[in-house]
């Protein structure tokens, strides 16, 4: 028996053997007979259309099971196989004497080192996207099928994992992933939270001492891989499986009951929705409503601005299917790690510090006119509020208050509909915003307090930085105080007050959330109903939250929290 330990990327645990995963080809390559430059080019041309087609095939996958970040990632790798510059390198290497998949592996690797060698830690990580096309591409030429997985129970085993590959793996068979690179924010680790597939990373060499075939157990909640496990480890963590089954089958059948604290404090749990097509697996989750309907799908993996008409169409269905609760739609949030080719927005050096978000739509107001127009005209359908993202000053509200009132003025005098009573508030995502909570508070009809950008820019630690990833935690001090003064800033001025990032759907900073004081949280569909049931188990505790908010360290803050969650524990049992 042997226990190494990784990163936790996806908590939960598994039972299984191991399945070492190579994507290199390598004997099938030695075996390639290559043909005329005419023959190699049309042996390309065929894998590049079947290529196409099982990406095709994927993101509709993904669409269908309202898997947002599955399908953006796999739409950029369908905009990667259609890149003309791409397959004019190709073409070009096989006419100077190349083979087809050399030709591929040799083209793709130039892109991808130019990515890799950017400054900017999400940009370097497309890297990966860029082989993971040439490998797919390869793969075909070859004569090679996806990967098959004859028994339940596979652990798969590699040292970096292409997206694709995970997109497409068989949810009945594989029943968790263990990686010796990559990162907690990589593609291949994205899609596997989507799938729900316990994840560990960061093994590196030690990923070496793993063999085909091997009995393990994967506890990715404590970032603990156990290699030939004994009997009585066999069956402790089957009994821990099996009860945390039981556990996620209990929260789904009472999803739709309402999130009441047991002294009478109703919190209300929303949905992140990134796809239009998201609302329904919301729904079904329990969701109360929308906490944040990001925007920028509508605008991203196209070649132009998206039309009036097209945005008020995809922001009307969701609105309808909230049936009356509320829905908050974030105006345009992009730049930073989410550039727009057609806005020609120049290289800058920190794009998460640069013209990004609310800059960009009061700069450019004929989009962000044309947003809010789309967003009045669908808020006739439903109860509709509106978020501004990225604020860092009052001036910022009081322009983008003024376009409203002047997208108003358009559609009245059109003889449209208008809503006279459309909430209007702020993403609080910068130690700015909570700084300055009393004065924005009077501009503003609510906050949400967007956790994830908020722990980035109160730590001075990026994101996408597997390098200073130990930093980013949401229970920081120096956050979890922003929080509590955001939150008093709010009440004071009489306004409701959510959570829309990563820390919303956290079991263990429940009970601290609604003890601060926050009323909604918002999170991702899986989430909803784990939060709704602690939320029903939980009571306000002004004692937590004044004990919390006195800790120096967030190893102090985690361990009181984990302690007062077991003892809440034994009080529900």
């Amino acid at each position: 028996m042997l226990v190494i330990r990784g990163l936790a990327a996806v908590p939960g645990m598994a039972i299984g053997t191991v399945k070492m995963l190579s994507a290199k080809n390598e004997s099938e390559l030695l075996n390639y007979v290559q043909g005329a430059a005419e023959e190699e080019a049309t042996k390309y041309h065929l894998a590049h259309a079947a290529a196409l087609q099982e990406v095709a095939e994927v993101v509709a996958e993904a669409t269908r099971k309202a898997w947002r970040e599955q399908a953006e990632i796999m739409e950029a790798h369908q905009s990667i196989l259609s890149d003309p510059i791409l397959a004019e390198n190709i073409l070009a290497k096989i006419e100077q004497g190349a083979a087809a998949p050399a030709a591929v592996r040799a083209a793709t690797e130039e892109i991808a080192d130019l990515f890799a060698g950017l400054e900017n830690a999400y940009l370097r990580e497309r890297a990966g996207d860029v082989r993971d096309v040439g490998s797919r591409i390869v793969r075909v030429l070859l004569g090679g099928q996806s990967q098959r997985f004859d028994d339940s129970g596979t652990i798969l085993c590699a040292g970096e994992l292409p997206p694709s590959v995970v997109a497409t793996l068989p949810s009945d068979k594989v029943a968790g992933l263990i990686l010796g690179q990559g990162s907690l924010t990589s593609h291949a680790v994205i899609m596997a939270k989507a799938r729900g597939l316990p994840t560990l990373v960061g093994l590196g060499e030690q990923i070496q001492q793993l063999e085909d075939g091997a009995p393990v157990i994967l506890d990715a909640t404590h970032g603990l891989l156990i290699i030939n496990p004994t009997a009585e480890q066999l069956a402790a963590y089957g009994h821990k499986i099996a009860e945390e089954r039981d556990k996620q089958a209990q929260y789904r059948s009472l999803a739709q009951l309402p999130a009441t604290t047991r002294d009478g404090k109703k919190v209300v749990v929303a949905a992140n929705i990134g796809q239009p097509e998201e609302i329904d697996a919301a729904v079904e989750h329990g969701c109360e409503g929308v906490g944040l309907l990001r925007t920028e799908f509508i605008f991203m993996g196209r070649d132009s601005m998206p039309s009036e008409e097209e945005q008020f169409r995809a922001y009307k269905y969701v609105i309808e299917r909230c049936q009356g609760q509320l829905c908050v739609i974030r105006t345009l949030d992009i730049g930073g790690d989410k550039p727009l080719p057609y806005l020609n927005i120049a290289k800058e050096d920190n794009p998460f510090l640069g013209w990004r978000a609310i800059r960009i739509s009061l700069k450019r107001t004929d989009i962000f006119r044309t947003q809010l127009r789309a967003i009045l005209r669908a808020a006739a359908f439903g109860k509709t509020a509106i978020m501004l993202p990225m604020i860092v000053s009052v001036s910022e509200i009081v322009q983008a208050k003024a376009l409203l009132a002047q997208a108003k003025a358009e559609l009245a005098a059109e003889g449209g509909p208008v809503p006279t009573d459309i909430p209007l508030g702020i993403m609080v995502e910068t130690p700015a915003a909570a700084v300055m909570a009393v004065e924005f508070a009077k501009e503003c009809d609510f906050f949400s307090i967007g956790t994830n950008d908020l722990v980035q820019y109160t730590l001075a630690a990026d994101r996408g930085n597997h390098s200073v990833s130990y930093l980013f935690d949401h229970f920081h001090p120096a956050v979890l105080r922003l929080i509590a003064m955001t939150v008093r800033a709010a009440h004071a001025s009489k306004i409701w007050v959510g959570v829309c990032g990563e820390m919303a759907g956290d079991p263990l900073a429940t009970e601290l959330l609604i003890s601060l004081g926050v009323d909604e949280l918002s999170m991702g569909a899986p989430a909803i109903p784990i939060i709704k049931d602690l939320i029903r188990h939980a009571q306000l505790d002004d004692a937590l939250a004044r004990d919390i908010l006195r800790l120096d360290s967030v190893e102090r803050v985690r361990e009181y929290l984990s302690k007062d969650k077991g003892a809440k524990q034994k009080l529900k049992s």
